[in-house]
């Protein structure tokens, strides 16, 4: 059964997840920001065992994280939109970009992270929990 879904608009990609979200963040560290474009990235967090690509194949680009592992991006080759993340800190997890769900009301932040690189333009909710790098992993 699939909890989770998306794409790209263009339609060359399509994932599923069958588990739910495990935790959703708005990323403001600068790696997030060259890949957006913009301010942060909103990212949810699921089970990468749980997760799979079911039409097409990304294309992916390695780059190192503030935490000092590899983390892979995913984005369609087609055009060019950023799908999800594999953080070599926490490989048992995807980081899908909520842009890319099929259901995007579905993501609630519940913090903001990377705030030490937040851009001052940048209005973030006062009523989210701010954390200036990487925060702690969920207790499990």
């Amino acid at each position: 059964m699939t909890v989770l879904s998306g794409g790209r608009a263009c339609g060359a990609i399509r994932y599923a997840c069958t588990a739910p979200a495990l935790f959703c963040l708005n990323c403001h560290c600068r790696d997030c920001q060259r890949e957006s474009g913009s301010a942060f990235v909103p990212v949810m967090a699921a089970l990468r065992a749980a997760f799979e690509v079911v039409q097409g194949t990304p294309r992916y680009f390695d780059l190192t994280a503030d935490s000092g592992h590899t983390t892979t991006r995913a984005f369609c080759g087609d055009c060019g939109s950023s799908l999800f993340g594999l953080p070599g800190a926490a490989p048992e997890i995807v980081m899908i970009r909520a842009g890319s769900l099929d259901e995007p009301s579905s993501f609630k932040p519940s913090q903001d992270i990377f705030t030490a690189s937040a851009q001052r333009w940048d209005y973030m909710n006062p009523e989210l929990p701010k954390v200036s790098r990487l925060p702690d992993p969920p207790a499990s």
